[in-house]
Formats: C-alpha cells, sequence, structure tokens
C-alpha cells in the first residue's frame, strides 16, 4: 500500500491542478471577451502605494441604483476630530475615489477618534444617500495603517420584487457558499484523520490570496495567444504553494507533536499561537491594506432573466463546483481516498493492514491546504482581501462543518450552502452587519437538536 499511495498521490494532485487549469483558463478567456465587448466606466480606481509615514481616511462612492454601480465625482467628503476641528477635507475623483491625510504620523493617530463626514448638498443631482440621516461616521484608528469607509448611494430599484430581489442574493450567496465549502472541506479532512481542530487553518486561506497577490503584482503581463492570463497563472502558483506550505506544516510541526503524544487540547492551542504568529508575518509582509487583484476588478454583468451575474463570478463558481466534485470522488473512489476513510475510522486498524498514517496524513494536509488556499484567492477574486481574511470568515467555517457534521465530507459542503446562502438571503429582514450572526443563530439551533451535526454520527461520550 505505501508504494501505490507514492504513486497515487501526485496524479491525484496533478488531476485536481489539470481541473482547475482548465476551468480558469476557460473563465478568462470568458471574462476577457466579455470585457472587450462592452467594457464599464472604471469605478474606485485605488491610488498607487505610499511611503511615507501618514494614515490615509480613503472611500469610494458609487450609486448602486446602476448595474454596475456608477462612480459619484465631485462629492465633498471632510474629516473632523473629536473635538469638532476639521482636520482634512477632499472631493471625490471621476473613478468616486477620496483620499485625506490625517495630521502627524502613524503613531500619533493610533487610539484617536475622527468622524468622517459628507456634504449631502454637494452630491450629484438625482443622486442620494441610501440612508439620509447617514451623513457621518465614527473612526476609531487601532492599526497603523489607512482605514476606508463608504457612504452607501442609492436604494432599491423601484419596482423589484421581493421574490427577484432574494433570487440575486440566493446567487451572491451560493458563490460565497462554494467558496467556504473549499476551506470546510480541508478543514473537515484535517479533523477527521488527526482529530486536530485547527485554529491555524483561516491562515491557510490568507495565505493562498497573498502568494496570488505576489504573483500578480510581478512587472508585466503573462500572455497566452493574446490573452491576458496572469490571474490564471498566479491562482495556480498559489495552489501549488499552499499544498507545499501544508505539507511543510505537517512535517516540520504537526507530525513530530503527534509522535511525542501530544494531546489533542494542546494541539489545539498550538494551532492557535500559530494562528497569530502567522497573521502577524503577513501583515509585515503584505501591509494591513485591503488588496485586489489587477484583473476582472469591474466586468460587465451578464443578466439571466432576472438575476444579474459577472463573468467572473461565473468562472468562480464553475471552478469551486469542479475541484468540490473532483476531491470528494477521489476521496470516495481512489485508493488514495480509501486509506484516507480508513485513518479516519481507525488509524491504529489503518496501520497494522499496512497503510502508511504519516502519509495519508501529510496528503490530507497538502489537498486541505491547497483546498483553503484556492479558497483564499477566489474570495480576493470577489470581494478583495487583507492580511485577516481566513481570520474574518473562520467562525463560519467552523459553523459550516459543525453544522454538516465535523468529519464528515458531505456534512462540509452541505453545511456551507446553508451557511452561505442563509447570510446572504437574511439581508432582506435583517442589516447586513448582522448577517454573520444569524447563521450563528442557526447554528446554535441546530446544535441544540442534533449536536452530532445534520450528517454526523452519534458517539457515545465517557
Amino acid at each position: 500500500m505505501p508504494t501505490r499511495l507514492r504513486h497515487l498521490v501526485p496524479r491525484s494532485l496533478s488531476l485536481v491542478l489539470a481541473a482547475v487549469l482548465a476551468v480558469l483558463v476557460v473563465g478568462g478567456v470568458l471574462t476577457a471577451t466579455a470585457g472587450s465587448a462592452g467594457a464599464a466606466e472604471p469605478t474606485c480606481v485605488r491610488p498607487q502605494p505610499r511611503t511615507d509615514d501618514t494614515i490615509h481616511i480613503l472611500g469610494c462612492l458609487t450609486d448602486s441604483r446602476t448595474t454596475p454601480p456608477k462612480a459619484v465625482p465631485d462629492a465633498s467628503i471632510s474629516v473632523e476630530s473629536e473635538d469638532g476641528d476639521v482636520v482634512g477635507t477632499d472631493t471625490t475623483d471621476q473613478t468616486g475615489i477620496f483620499d485625506i491625510a490625517l495630521p502627524g504620523t502613524s503613531t500619533d493617530n493610533i487610539g484617536e477618534t475622527y468622524v468622517v463626514k459628507i456634504a449631502r448638498d454637494s452630491l450629484p443631482k438625482g443622486t442620494k444617500l441610501r440612508n439620509p440621516k447617514q451623513e457621518a461616521l465614527r473612526v476609531t484608528l487601532n492599526l497603523d495603517s489607512d482605514r476606508f469607509v463608504t457612504f452607501p448611494i442609492g436604494d432599491i430599484p423601484q419596482g423589484t420584487s421581493l421574490g427577484t430581489r432574494a433570487l440575486q442574493l440566493a446567487v451572491g450567496g451560493l458563490v460565497f457558499s462554494l467558496l467556504l465549502a473549499m476551506a470546510a472541506l480541508g478543514l473537515s479532512m484535517i479533523f477527521g484523520t488527526t482529530g486536530l481542530t485547527n485554529f491555524a487553518h483561516g491562515e491557510l486561506i490568507t495565505f493562498g490570496a497573498i502568494v496570488a497577490y505576489g504573483v500578480d503584482r510581478l512587472p508585466g503581463d503573462i500572455r497566452v495567444f493574446g490573452t491576458n492570463v496572469t490571474m490564471v497563472v498566479s491562482v495556480l502558483v498559489a495552489v501549488v504553494a499552499s499544498v507545499a506550505f501544508g505539507w511543510l506544516q505537517d512535517k516540520g510541526l504537526w507530525r513530530p507533536l503527534r509522535h511525542r503524544g501530544t494531546g489533542i487540547i494542546a494541539a489545539m492551542i498550538v494551532s492557535i499561537g500559530f494562528s497569530v504568529f502567522l497573521r502577524n508575518v503577513f501583515q509585515y509582509f503584505a501591509g494591513a491594506d485591503n488588496h485586489n487583484y489587477s484583473q476582472w476588478t469591474n466586468p460587465k454583468p451578464w443578466s439571466l432573466g432576472p438575476v444579474d451575474i459577472t463573468p467572473k463570478d461565473f468562472g468562480v463558481l464553475v471552478t469551486a463546483v469542479v475541484v468540490l466534485v473532483a476531491v470528494t470522488l477521489a476521496v470516495q473512489r481512489t485508493r488514495i481516498g480509501k486509506a484516507t476513510r480508513a485513518v479516519a475510522d481507525n488509524p491504529a486498524l489503518a496501520a497494522s493492514s499496512g497503510i502508511n498514517v504519516d502519509r495519508v496524513i501529510s496528503v490530507v494536509w497538502s489537498v486541505g491546504a491547497g483546498l483553503a488556499g484556492l479558497s483564499g484567492v477566489l474570495l480576493g477574486m470577489t470581494q478583495g482581501f487583507d492580511y485577516q481574511l481566513g481570520f474574518k470568515i473562520l467562525l463560519l467555517v467552523f459553523a459550516a462543518t459543525i453544522l454538516g457534521g465535523l468529519g464528515n465530507i458531505w456534512g462540509a459542503l452541505v453545511g456551507s450552502l446553508i451557511i452561505g446562502i442563509f447570510i446572504e438571503v437574511s439581508t432582506l429582514f435583517i442589516p447586513a452587519e448582522l448577517k454573520f450572526v444569524g447563521a450563528l443563530v442557526v447554528l446554535i439551533l441546530v446544535l441544540l437538536v442534533r449536536p452530532q451535526g445534520l450528517l454526523g454520527r452519534a458517539e457515545r461520550v465517557g
């Protein structure tokens, strides 16, 4: 069995990477074609990175009543101290961006609170704030990095029915839930084979997004037959780097801890410390700013009946579906997948039957990290990212995994679909700021009735 595993591991990883490559190339071509067919006016063009030791308050104003949203120029923005003194002003440019430098150095402003105000009478004719009472935002600076704020503009177009809005939100929720599913699947596989509740899994998500961003920022474009495939190459490099990072983690950290007989609770605490360490490393190298990839920043959406979807989101959706199907089929039907399930059921019995348990766990760590890294890249493509991307959604990944059943791959998929779609559709009835809270309330209610999760097996404790 060990010899077979040695040959099957690169084969399985090669198949997954080939599937990712094929889907990304198709998605890239479709997006490039759509962009060239009808490029929209640029909005929210980010300023160039600075090297000065100051903190800026930036933002972008767009009118959501148009599809895609239209930039709102010439709007007056001011920043005041808590005493009411104006410390800076600016007007939005033609892409909707405003940029106000705060007085003093970045260290001087840590802990300070400022009030960002918009002059409602400076908005273009026919443009209005979504919430007329929200003309001022309080901002407390806890980090020595720029702070982004926004004032929602526009309202829901007249005549849009509740069903249409719910369907549009469900489409967005489906895209997010599939990306959540990839991260949850990796977490569930690692827990199933090792019993480790890995709190550093969020950093595996962030790692993939940062590696892809590093490749994307290299000078020049990568073109194949005239098509810009820089982002495709960035995604592939990120997946390969994430797979290697997962293997190195197991080889250098988790395997030695297992061999020393480290308990599950102690290992979980180690993962918390490792998470904090990696997050600080990411902040050092990537900074605290929000980042976006160079391609597909503002593609023109496709209208599919009553809903709109961008070529970028469509490519992300197809990629996620192909990868999830490939991984689940590999776990169910290949020898390495059967060996993985054997180790998850009974490691001692699997070892006595000739399975190299350490090698199987290394494969699981590699695949789990690769899935998390790919999830991070695709999340960054859909919403941008910063060094805390994985940390921000880690609770949702845990919620999806626990809701479906810890260690159950189908449970991770089902739980992710429920959580992802619910949090988006719930914004029809609750403020968007509370949508994650609603998902966690659903999780608590389900666990009160079925603690093992929807597809988990009940087990005796003690």
